[in-house]
């Protein structure tokens, strides 16, 4: 079914009393309406208030997620007694609720609240991320495992699509890749802390691997707690705003996407037609194709550097600048993105650089320091790349419902990726990692194939829209801001 099928078929929901007053200035420009309100400090408060705060969220989460690498260096395996593929399994069972849990998650945080929603989850994945540090078996690590996944699969989707309720498409990139980006960070703050962590390790009777667990959870506990008065709710309900800015924030985001439908029901039939668009169903298998290589590289990278002949503590270290390397070219990336208006390259270029390093992984087994560079490629392409596809097509859906339910399909589907990538590097398969390298290419050029193909069909629905300008039935201002990216005069962002 195509975005413009979709839309003759769609009935505009009722307005309320606010809305309509906001109809009768429709052709007004906004800056004109509030001629008191100067847009680029507006804007600069909203960074300061939005983008640490949820920067620092995601940064714990994904902290917790990817620690159980550093605690494997330090005799976690060893001490809960793992035989076989029983690591790879507990990295898999993250995955299972994570997965389900990302469309209710985004519907459940427009109902309760982003700063609700979010601190609640960010404390409980805290709590069970010190809860892993005190399992004492395989059992007990697959339970906190799961419960991580269950808690954590708030995070990333709800974000974006908090972000992307409160940005204009021109203005998003950077800030979508500089939150992005705090995975990153988080994997050079992670070998960071883990390397002075290990050295606690018999302290109080507890192992290194344990601390690090506990020490890391502990953290995300007390951040989530603070973070209940700090994180922001949607533009309509941020206490920290003025009404006329309110207003404002509302007008400039209205004119760039249409009206939000911010307080307007989600039904399952909605959910349902939404999901069965092409540009939804691909922007999905984008993300997807991404998620291989990149949870490969963060759950494995310690062990693939060990594995060139460095000590527990040196690898911890060596892990760091290949994340530092991911995070520059990210930002570099995002700021000429902005400037220029365009995407779809942004996704192709840095996914090749992350296909050259993982081909230079596959091919070269006898050159560590080549090999060690060829991880800053793979790492920092794909890191790269992944916060443009995930912004590209979020900000390219219009409206609050549209977006909870995009957002969650496309991380949730692309999270699949992360049960591939914990099967793809398995310990008989040191030091080459031969599978692990091949799959991860195979995913890459998917992520390339989903782009281009997004990108053709945005291209597509464009000119039918300029086709169809004066063709199309004829809908008042009211119906089209109701529907969205869906609206015959909205145009795509390529």
């Amino acid at each position: 079914m195509t975005a413009d099928s979709s839309r003759k078929e769609l009935t505009p929901s009722p307005v309320t009393d606010d809305e309509k007053q906001d109809y009768a200035v429709e052709h007004i420009d906004y800056r004109t309406r509030f001629p008191a309100i100067n847009e680029r400090k507006l804007l600069r408060k909203i960074d300061f208030r939005l983008v640490p705060v949820l920067c620092i969220l995601y940064l714990l989460a994904f902290l917790d997620r990817v620690n159980i690498s550093n605690a494997a260096l330090y005799g976690l395996k060893t001490d809960l007694k793992l035989t076989g593929d029983e690591y790879n399994t507990a990295l898999v069972v993250f995955f299972v609720p994570y997965i389900l849990f990302e469309i209710p998650s985004n519907t459940l945080m427009k109902r309760f609240k982003p700063h609700v929603w979010l601190s609640g989850c960010m404390f409980f994945f805290g709590l069970t991320t010190c809860l892993q540090g005190l399992t004492q078996n395989y059992s007990g690590l697959i339970a906190t495992r799961f419960f991580l996944g269950m808690f954590e699969s708030g995070m990333f989707p709800g974000c974006f699509y908090l972000l992307a309720m409160w940005y204009k498409r021109s203005e998003s990139q950077k800030r979508y890749s500089f939150f992005f980006s705090s995975t990153t960070l988080a994997g050079a703050f992670g070998g960071l802390l883990a390397t002075a962590i290990g050295k606690m390790d018999g302290m109080r009777g507890y192992k290194g691997w344990r601390w690090v667990f506990i020490l890391e959870g502990l953290l995300t506990c007390v951040v989530g707690l603070l973070f209940y008065f700090l994180i922001s709710d949607f533009p309509e309900e941020a206490k920290w705003l003025s009404p006329e800015e309110k207003e404002f924030v509302k007008a400039r985001l209205q004119e760039d996407v249409g009206h939000s439908q911010r307080h307007e029901p989600l039904k399952p039939k909605q959910v349902f037609k939404i999901l069965s668009e092409w540009k939804i169903i691909l922007g999905g298998f984008m993300y997807f194709g991404l998620i291989v290589p990149a949870y490969g590289y963060a759950y494995f990278a310690p062990a693939i550097i060990q594995s060139l002949g460095h000590s527990a503590v040196r690898t911890q270290l060596l892990s760091v600048p290949p994340w530092a390397c991911a995070f520059g070219l990210a930002m570099t990336l995002a700021i000429i993105s902005d400037k220029i208006g365009h995407r779809f390259l942004f996704t192709i270029i840095p996914s090749a650089i992350s296909l050259a390093g993982f081909s230079i992984l596959f091919h070269v087994h006898n050159n560590s320091n080549l090999q060690y560079a060829a991880l800053f490629l793979a790492a920092a392409g794909a890191y790269a790349s992944m916060p443009v596809i995930v912004c590209w097509y979020a900000t390219n859906l219009a409206g609050h419902r549209r977006r909870a339910v995009g957002t969650g399909w496309q991380v949730g589907f692309g999270n699949i990726g992360g049960i591939i990538a914990a099967y793809s590097f398995l310990s008989k398969d040191a030091p080459k990692y031969s599978t692990g390298y091949s799959i991860c290419i195979s995913f890459v050029c998917l992520s390339m194939v989903a782009c281009t193909a997004y990108f053709l069909h945005m291209s597509w629905l464009n000119r039918k829209r300029d086709r169809e300008q004066d063709n199309g039935p004829h809908l008042s201002w009211e119906e089209k801001q109701e529907l969205g990216d869906l609206n015959p005069d909205y145009r795509y962002l390529l």
